[in-house]
């Protein structure tokens, strides 16, 4: 029996061979097996994060854009609500010239009316008066002359 002694690191033989092609089969089966569907996976999960992040970011715009046209148009309501109160307001103040107007002018013409009665009245009373009084000279003259006086309108 022969002792044969290699000092040598690696020996090149059939082993070696067999060795290197089990290295490559097994990184063959295990990048199908496990890398591939590994990086599958988190690009996947890349991909809907991305989406995710995109989504919020359109979310956020259309937030920002709803919150803009909700404070213009709270701008415009203030707006059409502080004219229609003005409006109103002129419309009231025009209203209540008016309704003073027309009361002046009532007022103005039931005086003048109340005015033509008293006038009317008072002439009346004149008229009145002056047959009383001519009744009443007549009455004292005769009394004081003691003999009936003859009418002269009668």
């Amino acid at each position: 029996m022969q002792i044969i002694s290699n000092i040598a690191l690696i020996s090149i033989n059939e082993t070696l061979i067999v060795q290197v092609i089990s290295f490559l089969l097994f990184l063959f089966i295990i990048n199908r097996i496990m890398f591939r569907p590994l990086r599958s996976a988190m690009s996947d999960r890349q991909r809907h994060i991305q989406q995710i992040e995109e989504d919020i970011a359109s979310a956020q715009t259309k937030v920002a854009s709803l919150s803009d046209q909700v404070k213009k148009k709270e701008v415009e309501v203030k707006k059409e609500a502080f004219s229609q109160t003005k409006q109103l307001e002129e419309s009231a103040t025009r209203q209540a010239a008016e309704i003073f107007t027309a009361t002046s002018e009532k007022i103005s013409a039931q005086r003048a009316k109340a005015q033509k009665e008293v006038d009317a009245q008072i002439m009346e009373a004149r008229k009145f008066l002056v047959k009383e009084s001519e009744i009443l000279a007549l009455s004292i003259m005769e009394k004081v002359l003691d003999r009936r006086l003859i009418n002269e309108k009668g």
